[in-house]
Formats: structure tokens, C-alpha cells, sequence
């Protein structure tokens, strides 16, 4: 995620991958071996090369890259990734001027600094699983690898402020992202409350988010989340269902009233927005100007209105993959528009591209050429 957003921006990427490939290849849903769902989704505007680092080749070739590279990122736990000789200080003699990002799973300061991390492990670790445990049920993780894609763009953030302050003073610098660190300030950032203050009896939490009341609401049809939020809203819906008396009863026109009632009040919500359909209510508050959108589901997203119009999903072809859907950079710049200028690359794809642009001779290059064969997982395990 990280590199990726890099890439967007402009960056040219250049993905070190080992003879077996990122492990993400064989995640989620594939056509062939080796070119997952997941994969094409995170690996746009790369390049992939293909270096064994146990080797003493790939590692020299991995050293003559790192030459002339701006930026070094990596997420191999540092005690693995000094053993194959690439750790920050062996990295910064080769180019002093480099930065170098790791994302480690806890900080290097810490006792749990060489212990194995994954998205599941720092979501238990940081308080997420348990915000995400609803009264009276068992822990559960949030479905998606929000660690990881969270700490990750807090590592292409990272990166950017050491390049700026490269371009400012003349240095590199070690860049440590942690996912533990990453995630719990992510989660504190609301949810820190009574332990803000020394003494205080009040425990962690935003009460507002965890007993609040929120929750998507049944309609006559299906669901839809609805968020009347300041007493306009409040107001403006109790007028429209005729039931005035209980925005009144609940006093709405008092913050600190309607705060105390919240629960109440979306408890009401809840019993009123049953009696008409999904579009019925959107229609209204649309009208209304208050926050409200239908349940989409995963398969639904590619029709969302919005996302159709501005194009956020693009049907492209890819060289081995044929027409495959895409999702474009989502940031919007004026005068450097982004753009999905290279599809996911195959395994190795331009190690030789890459090598010779980094000095390499053509004999040099045809060795590496030679070892990855050029072929995808599926065609070498039929090898």
C-alpha cells in the first residue's frame, strides 16, 4: 500500500521480489497463478525484479541498485533483514543520502521489537478488536487488513517528510514505521478520553461512538444509515414525520440535552424509519440536507452512483490477465494528474529493464534473466 501510493504519485517503483514471489500473488482470486485479486489491486505502477537475496549475485545486484535509489522501504523484521546484509547502516554506506523505511511490527525500542506481526495480531493488540466487539458477542476482527493499509499509508507519509527534509538539508535517515505504535495512536486519537487527564475516574473511549446509539436502521425494504446530527436535523426530521412532540420531549434544541438523550434519540430512529422504504426515506433526506446513505454492498460499489461518475473503477487490459477492472488513484492534482500508467507486473517482468538502466552490462543482465527464466509461478512449477 505504501509503495503503491508512492507510485501513484509518480515515483518510480521498483519491486524486489524473491524467486518465489511476493506472497500476496496467491491472495484472493486469480485466474493464474501468481496474478491474484489482491496483488493487481496493490501493484499498479511497479516494476517488478526479481533478485534471490540469499545469493551472493542478487545481492550484489540488490547493492548496485541501491546505488543510485532515493528510497529503501521494506517490512522484513530488521533482525532477518541485517542477516542478508541490507540493514540501515550497511544501506546508508552504500548511499548516504538514501531513505531508509522500515515498517516494523513493533517499535525497535520496545521489548516486543523481533516478535512476528500481522494485520490480525496489531488489530487484538491496539484495542480495535475490542471497540469492534458489540455487547454481548465474542471478539471479532474488522474484515479488512486495516493494520497493514493504515500503517501503510502512514509509511508513504513518513517517507514523503524524509525526502522533503532531504531536499532541504542534504541527508537520509532511517525511517521506523511501526504497526503496533501505527494503530494504537490511530485508534487513541478519539478514544483516548478519561486517561487523557492524570487522576481522572473516566476510562478510555469516545461514549458518543460506544454508546451512542449509532447503527444502521431497517427500513420497510432493506437498510440504510442515517445521521441527523445538529438540532437543524433533528428538527427538520421530527417536522417531516409529524412527530414534533418527541424532538421536544428530547430536547433537541439544547446540545447539551440532545447529548444526554442521543441514545434515546436514535433509538427512535430506529422505530420511526421502518415504516417507509429505502428510497423513500433517501428522497427525504436529501431534501433535508441530512447525512444518509443506503447499505452498499461489496458487489454493488462498481454501480454506486458517485463512484460510476467519477470513475473510480477502470475496465483496462492487461497483458496476461486480459480486461481486468481497476481502481485509479483516488487524489485529485490540477497540475500533475495521476494516472494508472503501468499495469501489475508478472514476477521479474523488468529485471532486465531495470538492470540495465542501472548500469548493468547485457551479458550481466542476461544471467539474471537466465535464473528467473521469465516464467510465472504456474509455468515454473510445470518447469
Amino acid at each position: 500500500m505504501a509503495t503503491q501510493v508512492l507510485a501513484d504519485l509518480g515515483a518510480d517503483v521498483v519491486k524486489i521480489e524473491g524467486p518465489e514471489g511476493d506472497m500476496m500473488r496467491a491472495n484472493g482470486v486469480s485466474q493464474r497463478v501468481g496474478m491474484s485479486s489482491i496483488y493487481l489491486a496493490l501493484n499498479r505502477n511497479k516494476r517488478s525484479v526479481v533478485l534471490d537475496l540469499k545469493d551472493r549475485a542478487g545481492a550484489d545486484a540488490l547493492r548496485r541498485l541501491i546505488a543510485g535509489a532515493d528510497v529503501l522501504v521494506h517490512n522484513m523484521r530488521v533482525t532477518a533483514i541485517e542477516r542478508l546484509g541490507f540493514g540501515h547502516e550497511a544501506v546508508a554506506r552504500i548511499n548516504p543520502r538514501i531513505v531508509y523505511c522500515v515498517a516494523t511490527g513493533f517499535g525497535q525500542d520496545g521489548p516486543h521489537r523481533d516478535k512476528p506481526a500481522f494485520d490480525d495480531i496489531i488489530q487484538a493488540a491496539c484495542g480495535l478488536v475490542s471497540l469492534n466487539t458489540q455487547e454481548g458477542c465474542e471478539p471479532a476482527y474488522v474484515p479488512s487488513v486495516l493494520a497493514d493499509k493504515t500503517t501503510g499509508l502512514a509509511l508513504a507519509n513518513a517517507v514523503l517528510a524524509a525526502l522533503l527534509h532531504r531536499e532541504r538539508n542534504g541527508t537520509g535517515q532511517c525511517v521506523e514505521v511501526p504497526m503496533l505504535e501505527t494503530m494504537s495512536a490511530f485508534v487513541l486519537a478519539e478514544h483516548l478520553g478519561g486517561l487523557t487527564f492524570e487522576g481522572s475516574t473516566t476510562g478510555a473511549g469516545y461514549a458518543r461512538l460506544l454508546k451512542g446509539g449509532r447503527r444502521p436502521v431497517r427500513t420497510k425494504d432493506g437498510w440504510l444509515c442515517a445521521l441527523p446530527y445538529t438540532d437543524r436535523h433533528w428538527k427538520a426530521f421530527f417536522r417531516a414525520v409529524g412527530r414534533e412532540e418527541l424532538g421536544d420531549a428530547l430536547r433537541i434544541d439544547d446540545k447539551a440535552g440532545r447529548n444526554a438523550n442521543i441514545r434515546k434519540l436514535y433509538g427512535v430512529l430506529a422505530e420511526l424509519i421502518p415504516q417507509r422504504t429505502t428510497s423513500e426515506w433517501m428522497a427525504l433526506f436529501e431534501e433535508l440536507d441530512i447525512p444518509a446513505t443506503p447499505i452498499y454492498t461489496l458487489d454493488e460499489l462498481p454501480e454506486h452512483p458517485h463512484l460510476k461518475a467519477v470513475g473510480l473503477l477502470e475496465t483496462r487490459q492487461h497483458p496476461t490477465e486480459g480486461p481486468i477492472r481497476e481502481i485509479r488513484p483516488p487524489a485529485r492534482f490540477s497540475a500533475t494528474p495521476l494516472a494508472l500508467r503501468r499495469h501489475a507486473p508478472s514476477l521479474g517482468e523488468h529485471t532486465v529493464e531495470v538492470l540495465l538502466e542501472a548500469g548493468f552490462t547485457s551479458a550481466e543482465a542476461a544471467v539474471f534473466q537466465e535464473a528467473a527464466g521469465r516464467l510465472d509461478p504456474e509455468q515454473r512449477s510445470a518447469t
